[in-house]
């Protein structure tokens, strides 16, 4: 049952400088049962990526451009196999960054993915729904990727029209949102305004 998975097992929410400016990080890491060059795989070849993710099109090289259908597109700024690599993740006009880092544990892999954004760029969307509006598209990444390395599962959670309608569905994104408002409380933030956050962002993702 996918409600018995997760998403990231840590989050985490900090404020940074980056490129020069202020910065919103959003963190997600979790344990992968795979060794490193395996999960590198699944990450970065354009023919597993949409089988836990999305569609994928570009020159997946340092310096190359990158799209994914429908969604986000950048530039490939680090690549260095198979422990890290960084891009630009632009859309609707906007920047931010993810950055991605791998390390064996054991015979595992953990995966922890920073997702990074100028403050000034988010100020009111922020203060609206918070870190969690970036944070469940991350958790909904994170099961979509699990299933796919410990199932060999083909097709992503948010490909699943009807799983994505479910209550199971929804279910696993408001807890994603809480847990992602509870990062952000142990960030400093005030309870009320993280839970109002999560709640706005809950309804968004779950269409109320």
């Amino acid at each position: 049952m996918l409600h018995k998975k997760i998403g990231a097992e840590v989050r985490e929410v900090a404020e940074r400088e980056y490129e020069g400016k202020p910065a919103r990080v959003v963190i997600a890491s979790r344990l992968y049962h795979t060794d490193a060059e395996d999960l590198w795989d699944a990450l970065t070849n354009a023919e597993r990526i949409p089988r836990w993710f999305l569609p994928i099109e570009g020159e997946l090289r340092v310096g190359g451009r990158y799209q994914l259908k429908g969604n986000a597109g950048g530039t490939i700024k680090r690549c260095d196999r198979p422990n890290a690599f960084n891009v630009t993740w632009e859309m609707g006009g906007g920047m931010s960054w993810v950055n991605v880092r791998l390390a064996p544990e054991g015979k595992d892999t953990r995966l922890t993915l920073e997702h990074i954004v100028h403050s000034a760029d988010v100020a009111q969307f922020w203060t609206q729904f918070g870190p969690g509006a970036t944070g469940v598209g991350w958790d909904l990444g994170f099961l979509g990727l699990g299933l796919h390395i410990e199932g060999g599962e083909s097709v992503p959670p948010e490909a699943n029209a009807a799983w994505m309608a479910s209550d199971e569905a929804k279910s696993f994104m408001r807890a994603s949102a809480e847990a992602w408002g509870a990062a952000h409380v142990a960030a400093g933030e005030a309870p009320d305004v993280a839970r109002g956050m999560a709640e706005r962002t809950a309804a968004f993702y779950t269409g109320g």
